[in-house]
């Protein structure tokens, strides 16, 4: 199970498509894109390799075009959720016992396959369930979710080789094995490769899985399902299903073989689940792994010897692409009054450059917000900002509902560091500044630290190493990915393992050995080849 006698292919990153106007690539994607759009679809719920389908239908719509129907989800209830669990457990047995290597090969196919014939597919599906423009869909659910998949095999490897050492006359060595009993992976909507390499990390491990998908992510969900049955994950390894969040967790974390929760998603969502394990935990049959990415606060930071067309440009892209909807994006910036005035012309120079509408236009970098909900909240924020004595909308501030959740980038200017769109998790493309004073530089890192819960990413800006060490000293718990010189997002897999703490989650970084190391239960096995005859030490003579 555990024997590392050959290595994989070794893991490079997946090189990212340009998507230059006019390229191969782009038209390839456009032209699938506009066949997929042009589909209706009909997504099952998928439970020991089959598809499952119930009487109630839940309309799919895209983000960008809010009255356009591609299709419908099939809604399942308990019973499913039942199904699934069992359905786990019985394919437990023979997926434990399979090896390694052959565990180890679906997900290098799977990896291949969505490199190769599926990379259009998944990118489209993407793009239109989730409103990502080409070059987001790209680099999230081809390159990162094929990095994934590679990266943990090879991590996989390299963890089942690490072996004690051993004395004379005795062998030590340590079993990596699955959990025992079953595991549960929730993930978001934005996106696709972290909802693919949830679930499939731990299968990977030799775990079985109940899959729930965001159900704003179920189109590319069901490439992700295609693909792993075409790269021959047996029936019942991983269960996908489409079901109410609060029930289905209840109903899951009552289980006595409920085994590891891996998560992504909001913080109060995540803390509530925690609740139901610890309410639970006399029940189970040994205590559950919890590991959790949940919200961010993400700042940006610049010192007065910053150069301002970096930190402009860090803003723009860290704040504004896939419109916010990342827990890494930017979305409160500390500026120092001497190079705000350059900043701020710059980034105003650089937005109005931007266009808005939808994916199937590889020229726009913004696209729509992820629903109804979601447009609303980023409204209220532009609105109260409008009418506040504290506040005022600096650069955009438009935002438009009548085709598709249209909200324009836009950046608050705030004169009180506390004010709510510096501290709110958003989710939108609405960054907002604090404009402090040069003199301030340390006790606005202070501000830094203190004024969020949350700990994800943050940005350091300056050409002064000096003020560099202050700020990496300052914010040492402030986030769990430290950028110097660069935005806070981008995290690329087997460079910048990502995870935070605080309310941002467990810090168990996906994209890392470490992760990888919370879907097993090491066993320590001591072989003594002659076994002691006389229970008597030398110093009893």
């Amino acid at each position: 199970m555990s024997k590392a006698i050959s290595q994989v292919p070794i893991a490079i990153n997946e090189p990212v498509n340009s998507y230059e106007p006019g390229s191969k690539e782009v038209k390839s994607l456009i032209a699938m894109y506009k066949k997929m759009w042009a589909e209706k679809i009909e997504v099952p719920m998928v439970i020991n390799g089959k598809d499952v389908k119930t009487n109630n239908h839940v309309r799919l719509q895209s983000p960008q075009d809010h009255q356009h129907d591609f299709g419908f989800y099939h809604q399942g209830d308990m019973s499913h959720v039942d199904q699934a669990i069992d359905t786990a457990l019985a394919a437990k047995a023979k997926w434990n016992a399979l090896g390694w290597e052959q565990r180890v090969s679906i997900f290098l196919k799977a990896a291949d396959l969505i490199a190769g014939p599926y990379r259009d597919i998944i990118n489209a599906a993407t793009m239109i369930g989730q409103s990502k423009n080409v070059h987001q869909a790209e680099i999230d659910s081809a390159c990162e979710f094929i990095d994934f998949l590679r990266f943990n095999a090879e991590f996989m490897t390299e963890m089942y080789a690490e072996q004690p050492i051993s004395d004379n006359g005795i062998w030590n060595r340590v079993e990596y094995r699955p959990l025992e009993g079953f595991c549960f992976a929730v993930t978001p909507f934005n996106f696709t490769a972290i909802s693919g390499n949830l679930p499939a990390c731990m299968a990977m491990m030799g775990n079985v899985v109940v899959w729930k998908p965001s159900d704003k992510q179920i189109y590319s969900a069901k490439v992700i399902m295609d693909v792993l049955k075409e790269a021959g994950l047996p029936d019942g390894v991983i269960n996908m299903i489409f079901t109410d969040g609060k029930e289905t967790a209840e109903k899951v974390m009552a289980h006595r073989e409920f085994a590891g929760l891996h998560f992504t998603g909001s913080t109060k969502v995540f803390q509530g689940m925690w609740k139901m394990i610890g309410d639970n935990i006399h029940n189970y049959r040994s205590y559950p792994r919890i590991v959790g990415e949940t919200g961010g606060k993400d700042f940006v930071i610049a010192h007065p010897s910053a150069n301002v067309e970096a930190v402009a440009t860090a803003l723009v892209r860290g704040s504004f692409e896939y419109q916010g909807q990342k827990c890494s994006a930017a979305s409160r910036a500390y500026i120092p009054q001497s190079l705000w005035n350059d900043v701020k012309k710059v980034m105003e120079s650089q937005m109005a450059t931007i266009k808005v509408g939808s994916p199937e236009d590889p020229s726009n970098f913004v696209n729509a917000v992820i629903d109804k909900n979601s447009f609303e909240k980023c409204k209220g924020y532009i609105d109260r900002a409008n009418a506040s004595s504290e506040a005022t909308v600096a650069i955009g501030g438009k935002y438009d509902d009548a085709t598709g959740w249209f909200v324009h980038p836009t950046v608050i200017e705030t004169t009180n560091p506390q004010y709510e769109s510096m501290i709110e998790e958003i989710f939108g493309p609405i960054l907002s500044v604090y404009v402090y004073q040069d003199a301030d530089w340390a006790e606005t890192l202070k501000l830094v630290d203190s004024s969020s819960p949350y700990s994800l990413t943050g940005s350091v800006f300056s050409q002064c190493r000096y003020a560099i060490d202050e700020a990496y000293k300052a914010l040492e718990n402030a986030s769990g990915n430290f950028y110097i010189n660069d935005k806070p997002t981008g995290a690329v897999v087997g460079q910048q393992p990502f995870g935070g703490s605080r309310a941002s989650g467990t810090n168990d970084k996906a994209g890392s050995k470490m992760n990888l190391l919370r879907w097993v239960s090491v066993r320590s096995i001591k072989e003594t080849f002659v076994s002691p005859k006389d229970y008597k030490y030398p110093y009893l003579g």
